[in-house]
Parts: C-alpha cells; structure tokens; sequence
C-alpha cells in the first residue's frame, strides 16, 4: 500500500519509514502539516500517518481539513498528547485512529494494516493519463492500445509519475522513492531513464505526455 507519512522528527520519520518499507508498504514523506495537507490532496494514498503536533499546521487541523474537502483516506494520528479528550478531539476531526506515544512499532504496523483491511474502498489497480494506461497486476502499459515495454525499473518511475499525474515530481522525489536513495545532486541516473522513458511513451505520439519542468523537476500530465 501507498502511505503519508508527516512527521517533523527526522529520526522518528526515518524510523517509521524504514518500519513501513521492510512491512512492504511504499512510503511518502512530509515534515510540516502544510507539506502533508497538500500531498494528501494531490496524492493517492491508502493509509496517512500523521503526527499531531507538526510546524506550520497542527495534525488536527490537517485531517479536518482533509474530510472538509473530501478526502477519505485512513488516518492514524501519532501524539504524545494521549488523554481522552485528546483522543476525542482527534477523532471527532475526522481521525480513524489514535495511537499514543511512545508506541510499539508492531503495533503501528498493525494498525496500519486494519485501517487498510478496513477501508470502503478496493485497491487501485489501474492506473490512466490521458490515453496512457497501467494495469498494475497484469504489470502491463499500453499507450493508444498499444503495449509498452518498459523495464522493471521504468514501470516504478512511470507507476510514481502517474500516481502524482500533474504534479511537478522533484529529482529529490524520484531517487528516495524510486530508487530508495539519498539526494545526491550529482547522479544522471534520472535523466537516463527520463530519457529511455520518455522515448517510449511519447516518441510516436502527437502529444506529448511526459515534461520536464526547468529547475525543478518533471511533471506527467495530458
């Protein structure tokens, strides 16, 4: 499953998101509430983890935002403010769960999965831009009807682009979520397969789906 992840505290961020990947789950990052807010508005999540006590936003304020806008997605509030009534404040602001600081990892863990079981809605398998498609379990791409050949590799980018289609993705984005690695500025690996990328989902179409962005990054849109 997809999971946000808002926490301020680096090494408990780090943490948790090294917690979730080995638990299978790929994992988006934020450190402020209005980071978070706007990657849970943008973003197709199955599960948010959030901390209530962020920068700029409170994550209190995040999910009663969220709900007031429409978004659904499972959340699960991390606070060291655990008494009952603010518990109840967190829940009564749209929260599906409370967990209290400190916790147990297994525990989080296990959460995360009952809000995921529990979900009402199924799990995105199908992917669409424009007349680009992906069918995730098949792990088949087709752009006009037409079967794609990526690699391995290229089907984790182009899965990313299309799970955040018109937005700008930063290189930051791309190498610690698709290839798991700290920003290093220097590396070309990127452009490489941008490039190899781009070639094959754009190269014998009039329009053109997949932009570079200057200075920031690329964005994937129709």
């Amino acid at each position: 499953m997809r999971v946000l992840l808002v926490e301020d505290d680096a090494d408990m961020a780090e943490s948790l998101r090294t917690s979730l990947a080995d638990d299978d789950h790929e994992v988006e990052m934020a450190s402020d509430g209005e980071a978070g807010e706007q990657l849970a508005l943008n973003g197709a999540f199955d599960v948010i983890v959030l901390d209530r006590m962020l920068p700029k936003k409170q994550g209190v304020s995040v999910v009663r935002n969220l709900r007031e806008r429409g978004v659904s997605t499972p959340v699960l509030i991390l606070s060291a403010l655990h008494d009952e009534d603010h518990r109840v404040e967190g829940l009564n602001a749209g929260a599906n769960d409370y967990l209290g600081k400190p916790f147990s990892t297994r525990e989080l863990l296990a959460r995360v999965r009952a809000l995921w079981h529990g979900r009402d809605r199924e799990p995105q398998t199908k992917l669409q831009v424009g007349d680009l498609e992906m069918d995730l379990l098949a792990r088949l791409v087709r752009r006009g009807g037409k079967k794609v050949d990526l690699q391995p590799r290229e089907f984790r980018l182009l899965e990313y682009l299309m799970r955040n289609a018109g937005q700008t993705v930063t290189r930051k984005m791309l190498l610690e979520n698709v290839w798991d690695y700290h920003f290093d500025p220097q590396t070309n690996v990127i452009d490489v397969h941008i490039s190899r990328l781009r070639s094959k989902i754009d190269r014998d179409f009039s329009q053109t789906l997949l932009h570079t962005v200057r200075g920031a990054g690329y964005r994937l849109e129709a």
